[in-house]
């Protein structure tokens, strides 16, 4: 099973596209941001886990915020 929500890599503002199952929530600058715009679309902040199977980061972790950091 494909996990619900997909970080998509860093473009040149350093901004995640974000999508939660096939809508798009918005882009995020920071795990701030992204815990943000996750709970604005109903996830419990305090049952996020940015690590675990849920999530899908793509070209680079919790800790890439610049394309140059990007990975792939």
């Amino acid at each position: 099973m494909a996990a619900p929500v997909i970080v998509y890599p860093p473009d040149q503002d350093g901004g995640r596209r974000v999508r939660c199952y096939d809508r798009i929530l918005g882009r995020a600058h920071s795990l701030e941001e992204l815990a943000d715009l996750l709970a604005d679309a109903g996830w419990t902040r305090s049952k996020l886990d940015l690590d675990g199977p849920l999530v899908e980061w793509r070209g680079g972790g919790h800790d890439v915020w610049h394309p140059d950091n990007a990975a792939g």
